[in-house]
């Protein structure tokens, strides 16, 4: 996904997954709403990492993806996916509370390829290492 939205290949991330009540607590910290969102994004500009460009770091929570997929009618992993693209686009600068739409319609358009759509499920990647 990186690379199709072309960001340089020295560039990492991570994604951490904690309960709701931990993203409750980061959210009322954070952006003083208090609720458990479904993802955060923590930009971290000029930090190296391993030799890389560190962007940022991605926190979902599965718990509440989980229950928005049951919500949307759709699965839960690709609501997993749409999260990850969601948290990806916010590191790299897209604000979808200030901009345009135009978050909104890169990341449509991402999940739409075949990279996010198509790749392997989480199941398969364990049966699969």
């Amino acid at each position: 996904m990186l690379k199709n939205l072309e960001v340089p290949v020295d560039r990492s991330l991570s994604v951490v997954f904690v309960g709701a009540a931990k993203m409750r607590s980061m959210n009322c910290r954070y952006r003083q709403k208090d609720y458990a969102t479904d993802v955060l994004s923590f930009s971290y500009k000029g930090v190296k990492l391993d030799g890389l460009s560190f962007l940022g770091e991605i926190v979902i929570a599965p718990e509440v993806a989980f229950n928005q997929a049951i919500r949307y009618c759709i699965q839960p992993e690709r609501e997993l996916r749409r999260l990850l693209v969601h948290g990806v686009l916010h590191l790299l600068g897209y604000d979808h509370e200030s901009d345009q739409g135009q978050m909104n319609r890169l990341q449509r358009k991402l999940l739409r390829r075949k990279f996010i759509l198509n790749s392997p499920s989480l199941a398969d990647c364990r049966a699969n290492p």
